[in-house]
């Protein structure tokens, strides 16, 4: 497995009791998992196909995740 630590990740439970996590720094990118690990594990894909997107567009990546793409 592969650890991607410079995204942050936000976990809440939800009252129904589902697990939501969030990356604070992309706007909208969110996922639902059974349990922390399954919706941390479901957010960081979300997140990086997000930003291959915005690099493939030729977007500007936010600022705290650019060293997940220095050379």
């Amino acid at each position: 497995m592969v650890e991607i630590q410079p995204i942050r990740v936000e976990v809440e439970r939800e009252a129904d009791g589902r697990i939501l996590a969030s990356v604070p720094d992309l706007p909208g990118v969110m996922a639902y998992g059974r349990d922390e690990t399954e919706a941390i594990r479901k957010v960081k894909s979300i997140a990086l196909q997000v930003l291959a997107d915005m690099i493939e567009s030729g977007e500007d990546v936010p600022e705290p995740l650019k060293v997940l793409f220095a050379a």
